[in-house]
């Protein structure tokens, strides 16, 4: 077994995409099989930037290709269960880019056809693998700053409607919740785990995707103050505070290259972590470790892992009454 190399397809060539694949190549043992678009230009164009060996013009021909192992699913969010769980029919391992799904019904039916299947599935929380998230979750495991009770995280920007149209899209699952909302939330559950009880309000566009949200999740001893907005920039710092100290993550955070460590309002010591290439390497690295280990789904973004998340998130789509 060893180090053979893995074969990836990749389904929707957008923006995410060519990061990951220019990720994809720096890695030694993989291999970039085939890319599928609606669009056979987009397909030949995406192919020929990143050295795959196929390009196909619809998703089915890429399922259905026997050398592939793995498929990236990097399309519109609308669209993750059903493609997740064709690939996973067809015996694919599947990393299927975040949020997995726009319902938790949608999350349970693709974690049951993984498992039904025996194929690896994930959903692609590559901020769980970068090395200062490794590091800094060791550390708190350690109680290094205490017992975390307060965590302030945000993800913002300033979108425009002209030129990030998916976004603003509610048939594509736009919207800040599911986009970027999913991250500081996401810092909370790996953190803090499962809240008592969440409070969460929105801010929404006339065509009723959420352009703002704010949320409070109560724990037994602890509370984080998390924000996602599209409309307007924050510092991208996220902080994780407990009784002995507290751990700065450099902005932005979700793809920190390190974090700075206070005891006492001291400022302890820099910790400098980069990721390799873009950082999408480290998510890449633990998919094929396990597919050449045959587990199905990864210890760090468990499958349950995968569906606390997306319960969280629906609590929160259902209190600012989101639809799709």
């Amino acid at each position: 077994m060893g180090n053979r190399s893995i074969k990836w397809g990749i389904v929707g060539l957008g923006n995410i995409a060519s990061q990951f694949a220019s990720d994809l190549l720096l890695i030694e043992n993989a291999e970039l099989t085939a890319v599928a678009s609606r669009d056979l230009t987009k397909a030949e164009e995406f192919g020929g930037k990143f050295n795959a060996l196929r390009m196909y013009n619809s998703y089915d021909l890429l399922f259905e290709d026997s050398e592939v192992e793995i498929i990236y699913i990097a399309t519109p969010h609308n669209s993750h269960a059903e493609l997740s769980i064709k690939a996973l029919e067809n015996g694919k391992h599947v990393l299927c880019e975040k949020p997995m799904s726009l319902s938790y019904k949608d999350a349970e039916r693709m974690i049951a056809a993984s498992k039904k299947h025996n194929v690896f599935f994930m959903e692609a929380f590559w901020t769980r693998f970068i090395p200062s998230v490794q590091d800094l979750l060791q550390k708190i495991g350690n109680g290094i700053i205490g017992d975390v009770n307060y965590i302030k995280a945000d993800f913002a920007f300033h979108g425009s409607e002209t030129e990030n149209k998916r976004l603003f899209n509610k048939e594509l699952g736009g919207g800040a919740l599911f986009d970027i909302g999913v991250y500081p939330l996401f810092l909370s559950y790996i953190v803090l785990g499962k809240p008592k009880e969440i409070l969460a309000k929105a801010i929404k566009h006339k065509n009723d995707i959420d352009l703002q949200t704010s949320m409070i999740l109560q724990y037994e001893t602890a509370q984080s103050i998390l924000h996602a907005s599209i409309v307007s920039e924050s510092d991208m710092k996220a902080i994780i505070s407990g009784t002995k100290g507290r751990i700065e993550l450099n902005a932005p955070w979700y793809v920190a290259d390190g974090y700075s460590l206070f005891i006492n309002e001291e400022k302890e010591v820099t910790f400098t972590l980069p990721t390799l290439g873009k950082g999408y390497s480290h998510e890449i690295i633990e998919c094929q470790n396990c597919i050449l280990n045959n587990e199905i789904e990864s210890k760090l973004w468990s499958h349950q892992n995968c569906l606390d998340l997306s319960k969280i998130v629906e609590e929160i789509k259902i209190q600012v009454q989101l639809s799709f």
